[in-house]
């Protein structure tokens, strides 16, 4: 439960749910809207500082960024519950009937 001392007093207002083909209708007029002033695509990474436990738990594990699939079946478990625990948040919070 939230605690009332942070919740809204009133309704959170919220637009009327849409489905993926509207939603991405209504991304692409915002985007329409944006200047490319300079792209950096391509340029690279300079002088980035990249924290420690994103190097640590992302970058330096191979598991992130190999083709190599476990065949150990409570690692391939584990990794198709945690995908579906993401799916299932996205679905929540976007209100879509599907994530992908």
């Amino acid at each position: 439960a939230v605690p009332t001392s942070i919740r809204l007093p009133q309704k959170l207002v919220m637009d009327a749910p849409m489905s993926e083909s509207e939603a991405l209708a209504n991304l692409k007029d915002i985007m329409s809207k944006n200047k490319v002033l300079k792209s950096f695509i391509g340029m690279g990474y300079y002088e980035v500082l990249t924290p420690q436990v994103i190097l640590r738990n992302v970058l330096e594990n191979p598991g992130w960024y190999t083709a190599y699939t476990p065949y150990q079946a409570e690692i391939s478990q584990g990794r198709l519950q945690s995908l579906l625990n993401f799916q299932t948040m996205i679905a929540d919070l976007t209100g879509l009937p599907l994530a992908g």
